[in-house]
């Protein structure tokens, strides 16, 4: 007489096995990412912040004196001697502030910057009124 169980019923149960994946394995940067994407934000907020500081500094209002075109879109020696003078000035200003000890000296590095912009773009006005350029605002008085 064969046994009571059937063939193989007094195997033992095979061990629990993961299942069976049929697609791609799994990414590993995804749980990275997860984490990367919130430190990603952390650090753009604070690259504004930063920006916003370094807004804050006098060069920003400095450099909006600056012209970037010329007058009436012709390049002539008075539009080249303005940039000469602008970038002379960028210069002085540069080596004054490698050399300012204290807040007082970067102050003046900057009021001298300032006033060699205002007084460039004011020859620079000057010579392109003389040559017609521009037209001279008129100036009316009135004699009683």
């Amino acid at each position: 007489m064969t046994g009571v169980f059937r063939e193989g019923h007094n195997r033992p149960r095979p061990r629990r096995r993961e299942p069976l994946h049929l697609g791609p394995p799994p990414n590993p940067w995804k749980k990275r990412a997860t984490i990367g994407i919130p430190l990603l934000f952390a650090a753009l907020v604070a690259m504004l912040f930063a920006t916003r500081e370094a807004a804050a500094h006098p060069a920003t209002k400095a450099n909006d004196a600056i012209l970037d075109r010329p007058i009436a879109g012709v390049r002539n020696n008075y539009w080249y001697d303005y940039r000469s003078d602008v970038e002379e000035a960028q210069s002085e200003l540069r080596k004054d502030l490698r050399r300012a000890k204290s807040d007082q000296d970067e102050r003046e590095a900057w009021a001298e910057y300032r006033r060699e912009l205002r007084d460039a773009r004011s020859d620079y006005r000057k010579e392109m009124i003389e040559k017609g350029y521009i037209r001279r605002r008129g100036v009316v008085t009135v004699e009683g």
